[in-house]
């Protein structure tokens, strides 16, 4: 069960941002990579039963960036598919997808849970 209001993930997002803009990175891709960390964190509050997930953020000497949200829970993540174009959620993972360069999900190593991660490429 989760609480009423997410959690704060400010803090994530100014780290991500602060790092790509001290690597140069253009704007665009900045704020690609801040609206997948975005859905990644809402999913893992609010499917994976995470009060605070976890975010890890490396950026590659090759010019990629990685982002990591892990929750608490085991279940993989699979895109909705839905007729209904009215539908309220269910477009999170659709639009990390079209917004990264690649974006998975695996159980994680030690202990319960998952977590989901996406690779943004920049160009030299």
């Amino acid at each position: 069960m989760c609480a009423l209001n997410p959690p704060d993930w400010s803090a994530a997002r100014d780290e991500l941002r602060d790092t790509l803009t001290a690597a140069g990175w253009p704007d665009d891709l900045i704020h690609d990579a801040e609206l997948a960390l975005h859905e990644l964190y809402v999913n893992a509050w609010r499917h994976g039963g995470s009060p605070a997930p976890t975010v890890v953020l490396v950026l590659s000497s090759d010019r990629t960036v990685r982002v990591s949200v892990a929750d608490d829970s085991p279940v993989l993540p699979e895109p909705r598919t839905s007729a209904d174009p009215y539908e309220l959620s269910g477009r999170g993972l659709h639009l990390v997808r079209s917004l990264t360069h690649r974006f998975g999900a695996a159980p994680r190593k030690r202990g319960k849970g998952k977590c989901v991660w996406f690779e943004l490429d920049c160009a030299a």
